[in-house]
């Protein structure tokens, strides 16, 4: 492989980077308060509010269900209107935070959804206001499948933006189609899929780990 397309594959990957962190951390930051919300908002609940439990549900769902791929296209308006252009690293963050936003939500709630019940019940008789339970409580309790649910949206997120460089995006994926599928360059595509293949297993690997550094309801091995 030419020094030329090494230096194309190390661009390519920190594109990628860039798009896959930017839109991680947008979609956390909306889709965790998010995933708090609808699992603490239904009749009875600490923030009961099952209108707006249910809207934003509905909301959230659709989303879920648009393909990926259909969704970038169908958002190009949007996104020209957020990012000046449609094309580009800084254009595929714009889709790539929409499809997470709604994903993390779902995994939030579920983390927050296994907390015990009576742990919440306790804290409520000792006169705490809902959002202290959810800030000493809940969260604290479920950080280790809040971290859990975050690393596999990293992960689709990596998937994802490889999807983008079919229409415009930039990154591994646009490196794979035009060099690799295009221009009949195997050895391109291989190292494309290498790449992607070694950034997942990063991803899962460490968030697991730490996953595992704040379960506290499992005890750790003080032997490492």
């Amino acid at each position: 492989m030419s020094a030329n397309l090494i230096h194309l594959l190390i661009d390519a990957t920190l594109q990628t980077l860039y798009m896959v962190a930017v839109s991680a951390v947008l979609g956390a930051v909306l889709g965790l308060p998010l995933g708090v919300f609808l699992a603490t908002s239904r009749r009875g609940e600490l923030l009961s509010a099952p209108l707006v439990n249910r809207v934003l549900g509905l909301v959230v769902n659709a989303t879920r269900s648009v393909p990926f791929i259909i969704l970038v296209v169908a958002i190009i308006p949007f996104t020209r209107m957020l990012a000046g252009t449609s094309i580009g690293t800084t254009a595929a963050i714009v889709p790539l935070t929409i499809a997470a936003i709604p994903f993390i939500a779902r995994l939030m709630e579920n983390a927050v959804r296994e907390v015990d019940a009576g742990l919440i019940e306790a804290a409520r008789a000792m006169g705490a206001t809902p959002f202290q339970i959810i800030r000493k409580v809940l969260v604290p309790e479920a950080m280790s499948g809040i971290l859990l649910g975050l690393t596999l949206a990293v992960v689709s997120l990596i998937g994802y933006s490889a999807m983008v460089g079919a229409v415009g995006g930039e990154g591994l994926g646009d490196l794979g189609i035009r060099y690799g599928y295009q221009r009949f360059m195997p050895e391109v595509m291989l190292a494309v899929v290498v790449i992607l293949i070694v950034m997942v297993q990063l991803v899962q690997s460490a968030g697991e780990w730490l996953a595992r550094r704040v379960d506290r309801r499992a005890p750790r091995d003080r032997g490492h």
